[in-house]
C-alpha cells in the first residue's frame, strides 16, 4: 500500500515536470506540429513515466488479487 502511495506521487511528479509547449498558444493545443525527437532528460522523463506507471498498474492489480 505505501509503495502505490510512492508511485502515484512519483507518477504526478514526472507528469508534471513534462511540459510541452509552455506558451500560451500550447495551453490551448496550438502547439506547432513539428516532428521532433525527444532527447536527454524530456527522453528519461518519458520512459520514466511508462515504467512507473506499469509498475503502478501491476502492483494494483497484485493488491486487489492478495
Amino acid at each position: 500500500m505505501v509503495a502505490q502511495i510512492v508511485l502515484a506521487i512519483l507518477l504526478m511528479l514526472v507528469i508534471l515536470l513534462q511540459h510541452r509547449g509552455t506558451s500560451l498558444g500550447g495551453a490551448f493545443g496550438g502547439e506547432g506540429s513539428v516532428y521532433r525527437s525527444r532527447r536527454g532528460a524530456e527522453k528519461f522523463l518519458f520512459f520514466a513515466t511508462i515504467i512507473i506507471a506499469i509498475i503502478f498498474v501491476l502492483l494494483a492489480l497484485i493488491n486487489i488479487l492478495v
